[in-house]
Protein backbone atom coordinates (compact mmCIF):
# COMPACT_ATOMS: atom_id res chain seq x y z
CA UNK A 1 0.00 0.00 0.00
CA UNK A 2 1.57 3.06 -0.98
CA UNK A 3 2.11 6.04 1.28
CA UNK A 4 -0.36 8.37 -0.39
CA UNK A 5 -3.43 5.99 0.40
CA UNK A 6 -2.23 5.06 3.80
CA UNK A 7 -2.24 8.57 4.82
CA UNK A 8 -6.03 8.56 2.92
CA UNK A 9 -6.82 6.29 5.21
CA UNK A 10 -5.43 7.51 8.22
CA UNK A 11 -7.96 10.48 7.47
CA UNK A 12 -10.83 8.85 7.06
CA UNK A 13 -10.46 7.14 10.22
CA UNK A 14 -9.78 10.23 12.15
CA UNK A 15 -12.56 11.92 10.52
CA UNK A 16 -15.08 8.78 11.39
CA UNK A 17 -13.81 9.07 14.93
CA UNK A 18 -14.30 12.89 15.23
CA UNK A 19 -18.14 12.26 13.57
CA UNK A 20 -18.54 9.41 16.50
CA UNK A 21 -17.14 11.88 19.11
CA UNK A 22 -19.69 14.35 18.39
CA UNK A 23 -22.97 11.91 18.67
CA UNK A 24 -21.38 10.68 21.51
CA UNK A 25 -21.74 14.07 22.99
CA UNK A 26 -25.55 14.69 22.41
CA UNK A 27 -27.67 12.55 21.20
CA UNK A 28 -31.80 12.39 20.45
CA UNK A 29 -33.90 9.09 20.01
CA UNK A 30 -36.81 8.75 18.87
CA UNK A 31 -39.69 6.30 19.39
CA UNK A 32 -43.47 4.93 20.22
CA UNK A 33 -44.50 5.31 23.32
CA UNK A 34 -47.90 4.11 22.98
CA UNK A 35 -51.90 5.01 22.05
CA UNK A 36 -54.70 7.03 23.69
CA UNK A 37 -57.59 5.79 24.11
CA UNK A 38 -58.69 7.90 21.11
CA UNK A 39 -56.60 5.98 19.30
CA UNK A 40 -53.61 9.12 18.81
CA UNK A 41 -50.05 8.19 18.86
CA UNK A 42 -47.62 9.14 20.97
CA UNK A 43 -43.82 9.74 20.59
CA UNK A 44 -41.05 9.83 23.26
CA UNK A 45 -37.72 11.81 22.35
CA UNK A 46 -34.44 11.06 24.73
CA UNK A 47 -32.13 13.77 24.80
CA UNK A 48 -28.68 12.18 26.20
CA UNK A 49 -25.08 14.49 26.44
CA UNK A 50 -21.96 12.90 27.57
CA UNK A 51 -21.98 13.27 30.76
CA UNK A 52 -24.29 10.42 31.40
CA UNK A 53 -27.35 12.84 31.74
CA UNK A 54 -30.70 12.09 29.59
CA UNK A 55 -34.05 13.56 29.64
CA UNK A 56 -37.21 11.73 28.07
CA UNK A 57 -39.83 13.31 27.21
CA UNK A 58 -43.32 12.48 25.14
CA UNK A 59 -45.84 14.18 22.93
CA UNK A 60 -48.87 13.69 25.22
CA UNK A 61 -49.04 16.64 27.19
CA UNK A 62 -45.72 17.67 27.03
CA UNK A 63 -44.24 15.48 29.80
CA UNK A 64 -41.11 14.55 31.23
CA UNK A 65 -41.53 11.30 31.61
CA UNK A 66 -37.61 10.68 32.85
CA UNK A 67 -34.28 12.91 34.04
CA UNK A 68 -31.26 10.64 34.58
CA UNK A 69 -28.33 11.71 36.07
CA UNK A 70 -25.13 10.41 37.86
CA UNK A 71 -24.80 10.59 41.56
CA UNK A 72 -22.09 11.53 43.44
CA UNK A 73 -20.27 8.13 42.39
CA UNK A 74 -21.30 8.51 38.83
CA UNK A 75 -23.85 6.16 38.85
CA UNK A 76 -27.08 6.97 36.60
CA UNK A 77 -29.71 8.16 38.90
CA UNK A 78 -34.06 8.71 38.83
CA UNK A 79 -34.59 11.75 39.83
CA UNK A 80 -38.12 12.27 38.52
CA UNK A 81 -41.42 10.38 39.46
CA UNK A 82 -43.31 8.88 36.43
CA UNK A 83 -44.94 6.02 34.63
CA UNK A 84 -44.13 3.64 32.62
CA UNK A 85 -47.07 3.53 30.35
CA UNK A 86 -49.12 6.36 28.27
CA UNK A 87 -52.61 4.43 30.33
CA UNK A 88 -51.08 5.64 33.88
CA UNK A 89 -50.94 9.55 32.42
CA UNK A 90 -54.39 9.10 30.92
CA UNK A 91 -55.74 7.69 33.88
CA UNK A 92 -54.74 9.24 37.09
CA UNK A 93 -51.35 11.51 36.91
CA UNK A 94 -51.10 14.10 39.63
CA UNK A 95 -49.60 16.59 36.56
CA UNK A 96 -46.43 14.01 36.79
CA UNK A 97 -43.62 16.02 34.46
CA UNK A 98 -46.13 17.92 32.59
CA UNK A 99 -46.52 21.19 30.88
CA UNK A 100 -49.21 23.35 32.17
CA UNK A 101 -51.62 25.86 31.04
CA UNK A 102 -53.36 27.79 29.88
CA UNK A 103 -52.99 28.77 33.29
CA UNK A 104 -50.88 27.46 36.31
CA UNK A 105 -52.21 27.05 39.55
CA UNK A 106 -55.56 28.02 40.85
CA UNK A 107 -58.05 30.62 39.69
CA UNK A 108 -60.74 31.19 42.41
CA UNK A 109 -64.45 30.18 41.34
CA UNK A 110 -63.22 29.32 38.03
CA UNK A 111 -63.88 32.64 36.62
CA UNK A 112 -62.30 35.77 35.65
CA UNK A 113 -63.45 39.31 34.22
CA UNK A 114 -61.03 40.90 31.33
CA UNK A 115 -62.63 44.08 29.80
CA UNK A 116 -65.85 43.78 31.34
CA UNK A 117 -66.74 40.57 29.66
CA UNK A 118 -67.01 37.46 32.32
CA UNK A 119 -65.51 34.47 31.43
CA UNK A 120 -66.29 31.24 33.03
CA UNK A 121 -63.79 27.88 33.91
CA UNK A 122 -64.07 24.85 34.88
CA UNK A 123 -63.99 24.04 38.57
CA UNK A 124 -61.82 20.80 39.00
CA UNK A 125 -60.26 21.74 42.10
CA UNK A 126 -63.34 22.26 44.68
CA UNK A 127 -64.73 24.93 43.67
CA UNK A 128 -61.65 26.43 42.03
CA UNK A 129 -60.03 26.42 38.28
CA UNK A 130 -56.42 24.34 38.50
CA UNK A 131 -53.66 23.90 36.32
CA UNK A 132 -55.67 24.98 32.80
CA UNK A 133 -59.10 22.73 34.00
CA UNK A 134 -60.40 19.37 32.97
CA UNK A 135 -58.37 18.83 29.51
CA UNK A 136 -55.34 21.46 30.10
CA UNK A 137 -52.13 21.31 28.00
CA UNK A 138 -51.29 18.41 30.32
CA UNK A 139 -53.51 16.22 28.17
CA UNK A 140 -53.69 16.88 24.61
CA UNK A 141 -50.80 15.66 21.80
CA UNK A 142 -48.37 18.49 21.05
CA UNK A 143 -46.27 18.83 17.70
CA UNK A 144 -42.91 18.37 17.90
CA UNK A 145 -39.31 18.81 16.22
CA UNK A 146 -36.07 17.70 16.92
CA UNK A 147 -32.87 19.83 16.65
CA UNK A 148 -29.30 18.96 17.64
CA UNK A 149 -25.80 20.54 17.21
CA UNK A 150 -22.12 20.03 18.25
CA UNK A 151 -23.03 20.78 22.29
CA UNK A 152 -26.70 20.83 23.10
CA UNK A 153 -29.75 18.99 21.59
CA UNK A 154 -33.63 20.52 21.53
CA UNK A 155 -36.83 19.32 21.49
CA UNK A 156 -39.62 22.09 19.96
CA UNK A 157 -43.03 21.70 21.14
CA UNK A 158 -46.29 23.61 19.22
CA UNK A 159 -50.32 23.88 19.51
CA UNK A 160 -52.51 25.86 18.64
CA UNK A 161 -55.06 26.17 21.42
CA UNK A 162 -58.34 27.51 19.94
CA UNK A 163 -60.19 30.28 21.13
CA UNK A 164 -62.81 29.01 23.72
CA UNK A 165 -60.85 26.01 24.80
CA UNK A 166 -61.07 25.61 28.31
CA UNK A 167 -63.16 28.82 28.36
CA UNK A 168 -60.07 30.80 27.43
CA UNK A 169 -60.68 33.60 24.96
CA UNK A 170 -58.28 33.83 21.77
CA UNK A 171 -56.78 31.70 19.28
CA UNK A 172 -52.88 30.91 21.60
CA UNK A 173 -50.47 30.00 19.49
CA UNK A 174 -47.96 28.09 22.01
CA UNK A 175 -44.41 26.99 21.56
CA UNK A 176 -42.18 25.22 24.64
CA UNK A 177 -38.54 24.23 23.76
CA UNK A 178 -36.36 21.33 25.92
CA UNK A 179 -33.08 21.91 25.96
CA UNK A 180 -30.34 19.48 26.97
CA UNK A 181 -26.71 21.19 27.68
CA UNK A 182 -23.47 19.99 28.02
CA UNK A 183 -23.84 21.76 31.72
CA UNK A 184 -26.16 19.22 32.37
CA UNK A 185 -28.62 21.85 32.63
CA UNK A 186 -32.61 21.55 30.93
CA UNK A 187 -33.48 25.14 29.76
CA UNK A 188 -37.16 25.36 28.93
CA UNK A 189 -37.68 28.19 26.99
CA UNK A 190 -42.00 29.27 26.48
CA UNK A 191 -43.12 31.21 23.72
CA UNK A 192 -46.82 32.32 22.78
CA UNK A 193 -48.93 34.66 21.02
CA UNK A 194 -52.96 35.42 20.66
CA UNK A 195 -55.90 36.85 18.14
CA UNK A 196 -57.35 38.13 21.39
CA UNK A 197 -56.70 39.44 24.61
CA UNK A 198 -56.20 37.00 27.23
CA UNK A 199 -54.60 35.46 30.09
CA UNK A 200 -51.41 33.06 30.53
CA UNK A 201 -49.41 31.34 33.03
CA UNK A 202 -46.92 28.47 31.89
CA UNK A 203 -45.07 26.23 33.76
CA UNK A 204 -43.17 22.87 34.09
CA UNK A 205 -44.76 20.25 36.82
CA UNK A 206 -41.99 17.64 37.35
CA UNK A 207 -41.84 15.61 41.18
CA UNK A 208 -38.17 15.23 41.97
CA UNK A 209 -36.95 13.20 44.42
CA UNK A 210 -33.12 13.47 44.38
CA UNK A 211 -32.41 10.63 46.70
CA UNK A 212 -32.52 7.22 43.93
CA UNK A 213 -35.25 6.34 44.98
CA UNK A 214 -38.13 8.24 44.16
CA UNK A 215 -41.24 6.27 46.59
CA UNK A 216 -38.93 7.30 49.12
CA UNK A 217 -39.64 10.21 51.62
CA UNK A 218 -38.68 13.72 50.68
CA UNK A 219 -38.14 15.17 53.80
CA UNK A 220 -34.56 14.49 53.88
CA UNK A 221 -33.60 16.43 51.18
CA UNK A 222 -32.62 20.33 51.87
CA UNK A 223 -34.02 23.14 49.77
CA UNK A 224 -33.01 26.85 49.47
CA UNK A 225 -35.46 29.55 48.21
CA UNK A 226 -34.06 32.90 46.95
CA UNK A 227 -37.36 34.31 48.43
CA UNK A 228 -37.88 36.70 51.83
CA UNK A 229 -41.89 36.57 51.12
CA UNK A 230 -44.66 34.18 50.32
CA UNK A 231 -48.33 34.50 49.41
CA UNK A 232 -50.82 33.12 52.65
CA UNK A 233 -54.04 30.94 51.14
CA UNK A 234 -57.10 30.57 52.72
CA UNK A 235 -58.62 27.27 52.85
CA UNK A 236 -58.68 26.39 49.51
CA UNK A 237 -55.07 27.40 48.52
CA UNK A 238 -56.06 30.64 47.10
CA UNK A 239 -53.96 33.73 47.68
CA UNK A 240 -55.30 35.78 50.45
CA UNK A 241 -53.89 38.87 48.20
CA UNK A 242 -51.49 39.36 50.95
CA UNK A 243 -47.40 39.24 51.00
CA UNK A 244 -45.93 37.87 54.18
CA UNK A 245 -42.33 37.76 55.15
CA UNK A 246 -41.35 34.03 56.04
CA UNK A 247 -39.21 35.41 58.93
CA UNK A 248 -39.95 33.51 61.83
CA UNK A 249 -42.56 31.11 59.60
CA UNK A 250 -41.78 27.53 58.94
CA UNK A 251 -41.36 29.08 55.11
CA UNK A 252 -37.99 30.22 55.87
CA UNK A 253 -35.74 28.41 53.41
CA UNK A 254 -33.28 31.66 52.90
CA UNK A 255 -30.73 28.90 53.98
CA UNK A 256 -30.75 25.21 53.29
CA UNK A 257 -33.24 23.46 55.87
CA UNK A 258 -34.36 20.11 55.35
CA UNK A 259 -37.86 20.39 53.88
CA UNK A 260 -39.22 17.98 57.16
CA UNK A 261 -38.16 20.19 60.14
CA UNK A 262 -41.34 22.77 59.80
CA UNK A 263 -43.37 20.96 57.59
CA UNK A 264 -46.00 19.07 59.89
CA UNK A 265 -45.71 22.91 62.12
CA UNK A 266 -48.90 23.73 63.64
CA UNK A 267 -49.41 27.10 61.77
CA UNK A 268 -52.50 27.75 59.82
CA UNK A 269 -50.75 28.26 56.80
CA UNK A 270 -49.05 24.79 56.80
CA UNK A 271 -52.26 23.16 57.96
CA UNK A 272 -54.28 24.89 54.87
CA UNK A 273 -51.78 23.33 52.95
CA UNK A 274 -51.57 19.67 54.68
CA UNK A 275 -47.55 21.01 54.42
CA UNK A 276 -46.36 23.06 51.53
CA UNK A 277 -48.51 23.97 48.92
CA UNK A 278 -47.94 27.98 48.36
CA UNK A 279 -46.14 30.22 46.01
CA UNK A 280 -43.22 32.48 47.34
CA UNK A 281 -42.72 35.52 45.55
CA UNK A 282 -38.91 35.42 44.23
CA UNK A 283 -36.43 38.12 45.43
CA UNK A 284 -35.26 41.00 42.41
CA UNK A 285 -38.48 40.72 40.14
CA UNK A 286 -37.87 42.00 36.62
CA UNK A 287 -34.13 41.12 36.78
CA UNK A 288 -34.43 38.35 33.64
CA UNK A 289 -33.27 35.09 34.83
CA UNK A 290 -31.73 34.94 38.43
CA UNK A 291 -31.34 32.15 41.11
CA UNK A 292 -34.86 30.65 42.35
CA UNK A 293 -33.97 27.56 43.94
CA UNK A 294 -31.57 24.79 44.92
CA UNK A 295 -32.10 21.23 46.34
CA UNK A 296 -30.06 18.88 47.51
CA UNK A 297 -29.66 15.21 49.02
CA UNK A 298 -27.25 14.00 51.44
CA UNK A 299 -26.48 10.32 50.03
CA UNK A 300 -26.93 10.92 46.53
CA UNK A 301 -24.99 14.13 46.82
CA UNK A 302 -27.08 15.64 43.77
CA UNK A 303 -28.01 18.83 43.83
CA UNK A 304 -30.68 20.90 41.73
CA UNK A 305 -30.35 24.23 41.12
CA UNK A 306 -33.43 26.40 39.33
CA UNK A 307 -33.21 30.15 37.69
CA UNK A 308 -36.07 31.96 36.38
CA UNK A 309 -37.44 35.26 35.37
CA UNK A 310 -40.44 34.37 36.76
CA UNK A 311 -41.96 36.39 39.85
CA UNK A 312 -42.95 33.13 41.69
CA UNK A 313 -42.22 29.26 42.45
CA UNK A 314 -44.71 27.15 43.73
CA UNK A 315 -43.17 24.69 45.90
CA UNK A 316 -45.21 21.76 46.43
CA UNK A 317 -43.75 18.95 49.05
CA UNK A 318 -46.29 15.97 47.68
CA UNK A 319 -49.09 15.90 50.08
CA UNK A 320 -51.63 14.35 47.91
CA UNK A 321 -49.47 11.37 46.99
CA UNK A 322 -51.02 8.31 48.76
CA UNK A 323 -49.61 5.09 47.69
CA UNK A 324 -51.57 4.26 45.39
CA UNK A 325 -49.53 5.33 42.06
CA UNK A 326 -47.53 2.85 40.50
CA UNK A 327 -43.78 3.43 40.47
CA UNK A 328 -41.82 2.33 38.01
CA UNK A 329 -40.56 -0.68 39.52
CA UNK A 330 -42.33 -3.90 39.91
CA UNK A 331 -44.92 -3.96 43.17
CA UNK A 332 -43.76 -0.20 44.17
CA UNK A 333 -45.64 2.92 44.77
CA UNK A 334 -45.57 6.46 45.00
CA UNK A 335 -45.77 7.22 48.44
CA UNK A 336 -46.63 10.26 50.75
CA UNK A 337 -44.40 13.10 49.98
CA UNK A 338 -42.10 11.13 47.99
CA UNK A 339 -41.87 13.97 45.20
CA UNK A 340 -41.37 17.35 45.74
CA UNK A 341 -42.55 20.06 42.86
CA UNK A 342 -41.07 23.94 42.00
CA UNK A 343 -43.11 25.41 39.54
CA UNK A 344 -41.78 28.77 38.55
CA UNK A 345 -45.25 31.17 37.43
CA UNK A 346 -46.53 33.97 38.50
CA UNK A 347 -48.57 34.23 41.07
CA UNK A 348 -51.98 31.66 41.84
CA UNK A 349 -55.57 33.64 40.63
CA UNK A 350 -53.91 36.56 39.18
CA UNK A 351 -56.62 37.71 36.93
CA UNK A 352 -58.59 37.99 39.90
CA UNK A 353 -56.23 39.90 42.18
CA UNK A 354 -55.06 43.65 40.54
CA UNK A 355 -51.93 44.19 42.32
CA UNK A 356 -50.43 40.86 41.05
CA UNK A 357 -48.08 41.04 38.45
CA UNK A 358 -50.22 41.13 35.55
CA UNK A 359 -50.53 38.01 33.32
CA UNK A 360 -52.53 39.79 30.61
CA UNK A 361 -51.33 38.96 27.05
CA UNK A 362 -52.15 41.12 23.89
CA UNK A 363 -52.66 40.19 19.81
CA UNK A 364 -48.83 41.82 18.91
CA UNK A 365 -47.58 40.87 21.77
CA UNK A 366 -45.10 38.12 22.86
CA UNK A 367 -45.01 35.82 25.99
CA UNK A 368 -41.51 34.80 26.49
CA UNK A 369 -40.27 32.67 29.43
CA UNK A 370 -37.48 30.94 30.47
CA UNK A 371 -36.81 28.49 33.27
CA UNK A 372 -33.26 26.21 33.89
CA UNK A 373 -33.01 23.88 35.39
CA UNK A 374 -29.32 22.74 36.50
CA UNK A 375 -28.17 19.67 37.71
CA UNK A 376 -24.27 19.07 40.11
CA UNK A 377 -23.49 17.09 42.66
CA UNK A 378 -21.34 17.64 45.80
CA UNK A 379 -18.86 15.66 48.10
Amino acid sequence: MNKTLILGVLFSIAWMGCQFSDVKKVNIEKTTFGVTKDKKSVEKYRLSNINGMAVEIITYGGIITSIQVPNREGKETEVTLGFNSLNDYEEGSPYFGALVGRYANRIAGGAFRLDGIDYTLAQNNGANHLHGGIQGFDKVIWDAEAKKSKDQVELKLFRLSPDGEEGYPGDLQVEVTYTLTQDNEIVVDYFATTSQKTIINLTQHTYFNLSGNPTSSILDHKLKLNADAYLPVDKTLIPLGEIHSVKDTPFDFRAFKLIGKDIDDKEEQIKRGLGYDHCWVVNNPNTGVREVASAQHPDSGIVLDIASDQPGVQFYSGNFLDGTLPARSDDQFYNYRSGFCLETQHFPDSPNQPEFPSVVLLPGQNYKTQTVFRFSTQN
